[in-house]
């Protein structure tokens, strides 16, 4: 048996909790599993470091996609094995790679499951597993939750997409791979290692976690027309067929903008930049995966 840390955010919970998931280690035979509970996020890099000093060769992590975030910017090059127990609301690292969200099928693919050494992009030194971006899209993402996504689903986002139009506008250049590629005014720039964003919106559909590539979209759309027909193609995985969207795969993206705006990184919030450099690190970590 290998030797386990469970590190536990308290603040989040799935299926029968936290009580479930002891008893199910226990019958998998994993029951002396080292356990580090923390009760925010930004205390799970030192936690990470706490396991891998013990001697961790597993990691099961219990919570969101920031609390796996985290978890994959500290274990960048280790070889410590990850396993996701998805305990948060979006949970789109988990979903794109197909770890179910059910505490014993996920304990299964953690303890049992293979192994796979995905790619991490780094955005501004802070490395992420399924996308950054700068504009739109985080607007859209927050104010869909709730409700209104419970009745719309997928619409829910070309709904608050399109109410943030005029508040989320910016000129942009973006380089890539060190050559110019695109300049001019912009909604949205999302740099993606996976594919699918919150609600099951297909933003690259093609891209996989280990194709030693990043996919690069902008969003062009000027008025709320062509804005709502930009994402609602998005919405249903046929962004490349709209003309008010620009997308290309690299593995070193500049992006610079022309005032200052909070950028996010797998669904977190980060601090206002002018630019976001992002690079692109192979075969990064190694995740159980189904």
């Amino acid at each position: 048996m290998k030797r386990i840390a469970v590190i536990v955010h308290t603040g989040k919970s799935f299926g029968g909790g936290l009580e479930e998931l002891r008893d199910v280690l226990r019958m998998r035979g994993a029951g002396n599993a080292d356990w580090i509970p923390v009760k925010k996020s930004k205390f799970i890099p030192a936690a990470v470091d706490k396991a891998v000093k013990a001697g961790a060769d597993l990691i099961l992590i219990w919570g969101g996609d920031g609390s796996v975030q985290r978890c994959l910017d500290t274990l960048i090059g280790s070889q410590v094995r990850l396993a996701v127990l998805p305990a948060g609301t979006g949970n789109l690292f988990a979903t794109n790679l197909g770890i179910p969200k059910d505490v014993t099928d996920a304990v299964d693919v953690a303890l049992k499951g293979n192994e796979r050494s995905i790619d991490l992009g780094r955005a501004n030194g802070e490395a992420f597993g399924v996308m950054a971006g700068v504009g739109l899209d985080a607007k859209m993402i927050k104010d869909a939750d709730g409700g209104l996504k419970d009745a719309l689903g997928r619409l829910a986002y070309v709904w608050t997409g399109a109410r943030n139009i005029s508040s989320s506008r910016f000129t942009a250049r973006v380089d890539i791979d060190g050559k110019s590629w695109f300049k001019g005014q912009a909604g949205c720039v999302l740099v993606g290692n996976m594919g699918e964003l919150t609600g099951g919106i297909s933003a690259f559909p093609k891209a996989l976690p280990d194709d030693g590539l990043l996919d690069v979209g902008v969003i062009t759309a000027d008025s709320l027309l062509d804005w709502t027909r930009a994402l609602a193609k998005t919405a249903t995985g046929r962004a490349a067929d709209s003309p008010f969207v620009e997308q290309i795969q690299a593995r070193k993206i500049d992006i610079h903008i022309n005032r200052k705006m909070r950028y996010e990184i797998d669904g977190g919030e980060r601090k206002k930049v002018d630019r976001l450099k992002i690079s692109l690190k192979t075969g990064a970590v190694v995740v159980m995966v189904p």
